[in-house]
């Protein structure tokens, strides 16, 4: 379409199992997430006529939906229909609004788009007066209602598998905001390989003593909104955005001193590809770098 300069609808066929947790089988729930994320990474692609959506029903009756137990098929309404299926293919092909656009598909609440309104409830702020993009925006006019507690996720026991080493926990939010600190309500966070590590024990230099931390706080780094500030914090409003690298991000708020910012991931990698002196005829060796960074520099030399 983009080669030929012609319009057009792709529509990626995903499923509800992209959009909530399937534990039974997380690999496929994981690869359906990102056929959802890639899909509304395409937004921009609206601009040159070409609208990219997906699809994301739930239990269908195919091959695939027969080898899932009818007592969960039951419980969630049943095999939506392909009827409905192909109803909302064409949904999302005659509504030019639509680009970059989730359509879930259940029985029990029909056609709706997603995020719905109340997940973007969740994350999504609105800015005062006029909606310019502008430098007036920042801070956001943020209403948070503080709540009295707050979910989070804590190490409450030593292990490689990071599931089994955590737990989610209620935990009471500690009242006023000390005075040089700052409460984030987190938005996203980072997940890394190293979690594994510090759910293991293996961050902590005094190793004898490890058991007496225990029950610690999980993930490194998050991005949010200011929700609160101490007394004796000038510089930065409740509504602005904020980076945090801090144990602790996997919380819905966290309390902190210092924020970022921005954040440096892959910094050094690009730093170095971007110095070094580049012909044709020359190559580069990438040696241990098979995680996040690796792919970050493979993919800048491709």
């Amino acid at each position: 379409m983009q080669a030929a300069k012609k319009p057009g609808v792709i529509i990626n066929m995903g499923s509800s199992a992209g959009l909530y947790p399937m534990y039974n089988d997380p690999i496929y729930s994981a690869s359906k997430g990102g056929v959802v994320l890639f899909t509304r990474s395409l937004t921009p692609y609206k601009r040159k006529g070409i609208r990219i959506n997906v699809l994301c029903p739930e239990f269908v009756q195919t091959e695939m939906g027969l080898k899932v137990a009818s007592k969960f098929i039951d419980l969630m309404g049943g095999f939506v229909p392909m009827e409905m299926v192909v109803k909302g293919a064409f949904e999302l092909i005659t509504d030019e609004s639509k680009a970059g656009s989730c359509l879930w598909i259940t029985n029990r609440r029909g056609m709706e788009y997603w995020p719905t309104s109340e997940e973007k409830a969740k994350y999504l702020v609105r800015s005062s007066g006029s909606m310019k993009r502008s430098s007036s925006q920042v801070p956001l006019n943020l209403n948070v209602q503080l709540p009295e507690s707050f979910e989070k996720l804590v190490v409450h026991t030593l292990n490689h598998n990071f599931r089994d080493a955590t737990i989610k926990v209620r935990a009471p939010l500690r009242l006023p905001i000390k005075p040089n600190h700052v409460l984030v309500k987190i938005i996203f966070a980072g997940v890394n390989a190293s979690d594994v590590n510090f759910s293991s024990g293996r961050y902590f230099s005094d190793g004898n003593d490890i058991g007496s931390r225990l029950p610690f706080d999980a993930g490194f780094e998050a991005v949010g909104l200011i929700a609160a500030v101490g007394d004796s914090v000038n510089n930065v409003k409740v509504g602005t955005p904020a980076a945090i690298m801090t144990f602790g991000s996997y919380a819905e708020f966290t309390m902190i001193q210092k924020l970022l910012p921005c954040l440096l991931q892959g910094l050094q990698l690009q730093l170095l590809w971007n110095r070094q002196d580049r012909h044709l005829e020359k190559r580069c060796l990438l040696q241990l770098l098979l995680g996040g960074l690796g792919n970050l520099q493979s993919s800048s030399q491709n």
